[in-house]
């Protein structure tokens, strides 16, 4: 998990971070949130580094909103027949990166920590 956690952190920090501290030209708001979330998750990941299950949620995050777009814009985009280069190099990414969450995440701790207790109330913990 530690290695995943430094794998994101290194390939979203230096371009993310390097935008919004030495900005080139004047970012729009969703183009400025992107890269301002990007910069906040890279963090978060450098965090699960030390805290790996503390932090596990942020794999979890980056599994979900993987297979989202593929589901929300890939598909569409091949059903459409409209996939141009960029959108099949993400597509590639976003693969990998589920094939690398399904195996790392530990998924007995997940059940464990979250699903089993999840409509268990908190007086009775």
């Amino acid at each position: 998990m530690r290695g995943l956690f430094f794998l994101n952190f290194i390939s979203l920090a230096f371009d993310n971070w390097s935008t919004i501290l030495f900005p080139g030209e004047h970012m729009g708001v969703l183009t400025g949130v992107a890269v301002s979330f990007w910069a906040g998750f890279s963090l978060l990941n450098l965090i699960g580094v030390r805290f790996p299950l503390k932090l596990l949620p942020i794999l979890m995050l980056q599994l979900l909103y993987k297979s989202a777009w593929i589901i929300g814009t890939y598909w569409p985009a091949r059903s459409a027949g409209i996939i141009d280069a960029a959108i099949q190099e993400f597509f590639w990414i976003c693969l990998a990166g589920i094939a690398l969450n399904l195996v790392i995440i530990p998924w007995g701790y997940v059940y464990q920590e979250y699903v089993k207790n999840f409509f268990r109330s908190s007086a009775a913990s």
